[in-house]
Formats: structure tokens, sequence, C-alpha cells
């Protein structure tokens, strides 16, 4: 039986970036994957998403040119060379992790990994095998969370891992659950033609994010012919002689139906248990519990990623998985979450970091807030995207920068110059004395901070 310091149960960007980060500490390593190098975040997430966004961005510009003056034809577009070009993009991105690994002198095993409670692990593949490590990094990810909704074991339908396996462009499709991956679908598939309806039973979009940002989304939404219902239940789903049916209710209890020809389910993650059946960790509601040293309740037994739930953000698992390795590798390194920063791939996008202004008043700071917005921007009006506004929340004793909202054309670009102020402890004058390049939508910033300080020039 081949034995290693650290073994890494999970392939995804909390799992290869823990082997890689080991690797150079100087640890000998193995990575176990059941399927694809990359886990759901480069396979049936972040990146193919991302990549179908941006084809639903250049055909909202090319709709958007003909009021610009510029006339292009009909447009048409072929949904198979997009899913192929998806494809080629994970492809391109799974060549270099393996690359990496290889270089790190990794040892990757194909197959499904059991972790054994004496730390040796049953690798069922192609060939089954038992390896044993000193330390074991928990990094199996999640998988989609379906709901006890009446009838969705007799219709077909879609999860966030199988809708990007679509082959036909969907006259109408209903989108479960209006969170980031929920509104994510809707302008892709807004922008392939099809007639969206999204359900969300919170009182708004995206509950987790600033309010003021919802609003935008929803009127940007329904702006592009989006059908949205909040604070309304999915109760029930069937199908009809011409496609399938979803029955829903709102606040005030009134019932609908709502004719549709696809249904996709995207109402969350919940994680992916299967790899520790055998260890009886602690646990935290459904997700395992972990100390700041990323360690579960077994001694040299870590865990990372959507598997402890928190922000279940790709880079997050990465950040996870570095302290994991660096603990596991004998440092001892605890975990950091003030400053993640969370991106939202909508058109227009959405980013923030930090606190919001609730939080920031429980945790007892004066908080003043101010807000500026995309419409006196020159870059924002150039590129016909003025819905959009930075928020600044920040302490008013000491003015320093707590958190930052973004709405707009490229705001996830832009969210790491906030982030680098809030790990910094910046101030807002500090930002307000920066020189911004102009024409940029990145100035705004500075239009905020100047504005929050009273001396704004433009507002």
């Amino acid at each position: 039986m081949k034995t290693y310091n650290v073994a890494i149960v999970g392939g995804g960007p909390g799992g290869y970036v823990a082997a890689i980060r080991a690797a150079k500490e100087g640890q000998t390593v193995a990575l176990i994957e059941a399927d694809q190098l990359g886990g759901t975040c480069l396979n049936r997430g972040c990146i193919p998403s991302k990549t179908l966004l941006r084809h639903a961005e250049v055909i909202e510009d090319i709709r958007s040119a003909k009021k610009w003056g510029i006339e292009t034809g009909e447009l048409t577009f072929s949904l198979e060379k997009m899913m192929a070009r998806k494809d080629q993009v994970i492809q391109t991105l799974r060549t270099g992790i393996a690359s990496l690994l290889k270089a790190g002198k990794v040892d990757v095993f194909q197959g499904w990994g059991t972790v054994q409670a004496d730390k040796t692990i049953r690798i069922e593949g192609k060939e089954s095998t038992v390896i044993q490590a000193d330390s074991i990094i928990l990094a199996t990810g999640s998988v989609p969370f379906v709901p006890p909704i009446s009838g969705t074991d007799a219709v077909s339908y879609y999860t966030s891992d199988t809708i990007f396996g679509i082959s036909e462009i969907p006259e109408s499709i209903a989108i479960i659950g209006g969170g980031v991956i929920g509104v994510e679908f809707a302008c892709i598939f807004e922008s392939l033609g099809t007639k969206v309806t999204v359900v969300e039973m919170a009182n708004r979009l995206v509950p987790n994010e600033d309010p003021d940002a919802s609003t935008v989304l929803l009127k940007t939404l329904k702006k592009k012919g989006i059908r949205v219902f909040t604070d309304t239940k999915v109760e029930a789903v069937g199908t009809r002689p011409n496609g399938k049916a979803v029955q829903i209710t709102d606040a005030n209890g009134v019932m609908q139906e709502l004719a549709i020809s696809e249904l996709l389910i995207a109402v969350g993650r919940r994680p992916n248990l299967a790899a520790i059946a055998e260890l009886n960790l602690t646990m935290n509601g459904p997700f395992v519990a972990v100390n700041e040293y990323m360690e579960t309740s077994s001694k040299g037994i870590y865990a990372v990623g959507d598997l402890i739930g928190g922000w279940q953000l790709a880079h997050v698992a990465s950040a996870e998985g570095i302290v994991a390795a660096l603990n596991a590798s004998g440092h001892r390194t605890a975990m950091d979450y003030k400053v993640v920063p969370r991106c939202i791939y909508t058109l227009p996008e959405i980013a923030s970091v930090g606190l919001t202004e609730e939080e920031a008043r429980k945790q007892g700071y004066r908080v003043k807030v101010d807000v500026y917005r995309h419409s006196a921007n020159g870059k924002s009006i150039a590129m016909d995207q003025k819905d959009g506004f930075v928020k600044l929340i920040a302490d008013e004793t000491y003015g320093e920068i707590l958190g930052v909202v973004l709405v707009g054309p490229h705001v996830t670009e832009m969210i790491s110059t906030p982030s680098a102020f809030i790990h910094l402890e910046g101030t807002v004058e500090e930002m307000a004395n920066m020189i911004f390049p102009h024409p940029t939508v990145s100035e705004t910033m500075f239009e905020m901070a100047a504005k929050w300080l009273g001396t704004g020039i433009h507002s």
C-alpha cells in the first residue's frame, strides 16, 4: 500500500489547489478525483456558464448596435457551435490543471475515494486500490439540491449540472430559483430568444445580496422581457400536451399555472458526503464542521469548499484549500473570511465585498452610506450601459471602508480594488485621493468616495 504525506479527495478548485500547494511545501501528495479535474466549477459551473454569458453579452451588443447606427442584418446563432466552444474552453483548462499537477509531482488517481477512520482511502475506478496518508483534505464539493416539489418524479427537468447538455434552444423555460445560478441562466436563455420565467420564494431576486442591487437587476430583467415572480412558492410541476406546467402561489394565495417547454431547478446545492460515509465527523447542519484551521473533528482530516458550507464560492474553496494544505504540512494558519468578493455575472453584473449596511450597524460601527449612479459616468454612457451604481459603506468615525457594492458593466473585474482597500483597512479619503483613469467605469469609485466626503465634483 502506497503512503503519502497528504491525500486530497476531490479535484475541484479546493482540491487541486490544495494538492499543488501541499506539493510546494515539500509533501508527497495524492489527489483522488471521481470525474474530471476542475470539479463542478470548471466542468458544470463557473467556466461553462461564464462562457455562455459571454456569448449572451455579444448577442445583446449586436441587438443594441442598431440603435447606434450599426446594421448587421438578421442575427443567427448555432447552439451546437456555442456548446462546442464551451467544451473547448473547459478542455483547455482541464489540460492546464493536469499539467500543473504533473509538474508538482502529484499522483492523480481516477476513481471514487472513500475515506476510512485510519486515514486509508479506498479508491474504486478502472482498478481498485488503497492508499494511506498522514493527513487528508476532503474537497468533494456539492451536488444540486432538488426540493420536494410535487410532480418532479414524473417530469423531466434540468439542474445546474445537467443544463449544459441541452441540445435545442427551448421556446420557453421556467427557472425555479432566483439566486445567483437562476438569474445567470435567465440572462443566457433570454439572449437565445427563449421566453424566460423566474420563480423565487424570497421577496426579491438574489436575496443574499444588496437590496438596491436586486432592484436594479429586477428592473433590467423585466426590461429584457423576462417574467419574474418573487415571494412565490412552486406548488407542483406536471406535463401538458405541448410541454410542461408549473403551478405557483403568490404571497396573497393566488394560484396560477405557467405553461413552459422546459424546466430548470436551480435553488441551490447540497454537500456531497459520499466519500465520508464511513467517518463519524461532527456536522454543522448538513455540512462538515471545521475549525478556523479547516480541520474536522477527526485530527489530521481537513475539509474545504462546498462540503463545509459558508460562501460556497470557487475562490473561497481555493483559499480554504491553501489553508488546509499549509496546516496539513505542519503550519498553523487560520482562515480569514474578512475580505470575500462576491460576483454575479448577469447583464448587468453585480459585485460586492465586505459588510452590508445592516451587518456594519450590528457590529457597532457609525455607518455612513453613499451611492453614485452610472448614469453620470462618461464611459457607462458611451457604452449605453447606464443601469448601475456604486455604493460605499464606511465608518463615519474614522472613514474606514467597510463594504462596497457595484452594479454595472465589468464590475466583477473592478471589485478587487475595494477588496484591497478593505484588506489594508483603507479609508474613504485614501480612495478619494487616488487618481483613476478617465474615461472608465472604475472612476465611479473615486466619485463615490468624493461624494461620501462631500467633495464630489460630479455629484
